[in-house]
């Protein structure tokens, strides 16, 4: 049970981090879908303000510190667990390493040899990560990918092996769960911002200018299956502090599925139905209250819908009376952002709401 002071610095953090998206910048993307979404996409984020690669060691201690101070390690951390061992910047740096727990250093998520160690990619911190020193060598330069029979896995459950993604057989290395979104949008932003460069990468992962259709449907479902965190929230606003562009996927999730889903379809949003609704709180945690700030006689309000970042419907409530407001019930909920639907006889109005876990 977290206590109530992590609640109150996890909804503050929710909202400033909001406000630290430019006034503006995105506003040549509204609208936009598919490769033409992407393009504009490109041209927004495109030429980043890359540290040295030395100045790494630096950067990580704003981008990628843990509450407790710690190096955050997605390759052995253990969300609202106890991983093995835990790094201090600084003093833990590689170094020799022969086995885990030994040290961290800069492990290139999108592997620089896939590049030939070109710049700006090679020190681009959207795809750089402080991991033990030791793990990062054993995942190479293997993809990312789904392991069926593991080789080799490490003390957070990260794995090395075969892989069992259709469209794909070789070696793969999969993270743990609680970090393939992370590692989902990295792969977005870095096809995104180099989108003119990734035809000349030698990866399983890409193909042309885009990534494999085999990668892309894998990290479709890691972006699905684990939404933005408070985590990625922070380190977006850290890494434009120092190189002045942002992933766009974590900004606004729901461009992911706009540019690489062939189903997608927009939200059918009416403008005159923007001041119709109050939902709070938000962010929330076992329940949300949903009330009208007008008459509504002629609306006709049928159901009340709650939908992860892809889409997909977790929670439906039929409505019979709106009178007096609605009450969902949140409990089954896990931790993340969700988007809150409600559905009249005239149009659909989305909200997009933040789960967190109780005092």
């Amino acid at each position: 049970m977290k206590h109530f002071w992590i609640f109150i610095l996890l909804v503050f953090s929710f909202y400033v981090s909001l406000s630290q998206i430019p006034t503006g910048y995105y506003d040549s993307a509204d609208g936009l879908t598919g490769e033409q979404l992407r393009s504009e996409l490109h041209e927004i984020i495109k030429n980043p303000q890359v540290t040295s690669y030395s100045g790494l060691w630096t950067a990580f201690q704003s981008t990628d510190k843990k509450p407790n101070g710690k190096v955050w390690d997605m390759y052995s951390d253990i969300p609202d667990g106890t991983p093995a061992y835990e790094y201090s910047f600084g003093s833990d740096q590689c170094g020799s390493y022969s086995a885990e727990g030994q040290c961290y250093n800069r492990e290139h998520s999108v592997p620089a040899s896939w590049f030939n160690d070109a710049s700006p990619m090679y020190s681009d911190l959207f795809h750089l990560y402080p991991t033990d020193g030791y793990v990062n060598n054993r995942r190479s330069n293997y993809p990312f990918g789904k392991v069926a029979s593991p080789t080799w896995t490490s003390t957070n459950g990260s794995k090395l092996g075969s892989s069992a993604v259709p469209g794909y057989t070789g070696t793969v290395f999969e993270p743990i769960d609680a970090y393939k979104g992370d590692f989902a949008r990295t792969y977005f932003y870095m096809v995104t911002c180099y989108m003119d460069k990734v035809q000349n990468w030698s990866s399983p992962m890409f193909s042309g200018n885009n990534l494999s259709s085999w990668a892309i449907n894998m990290l479709l479902q890691w972006h699905e299956a684990d939404p933005v965190s408070e985590k990625e929230i922070n380190r977006n606003n850290a890494v434009y502090q120092i190189q002045h562009n942002r992933n766009p996927y974590i900004d606004n999730p729901e461009w992911v599925l706009a540019v690489w889903d062939p189903n997608y379809e927009p939200s059918k949003l009416s403008n005159r139905s923007l001041t119709y609704f109050s939902v709070y709180p938000n962010p929330f945690s076992n329940n949300i209250k949903v009330n009208s700030l007008e008459t509504l006689e002629t609306i006709k309000i049928s159901k009340l819908e709650i939908l992860n970042i892809s889409g997909q419907c977790l929670k439906s409530v039929a409505i019979s009376d709106f009178s007096r407001g609605i009450n969902i019930e949140t409990n089954e909920l896990p931790e993340g952002f969700y988007i809150l639907r409600i559905k009249s006889e005239y149009f659909e109005q989305n909200f997009r709401i933040v789960k967190v876990s109780p005092n």
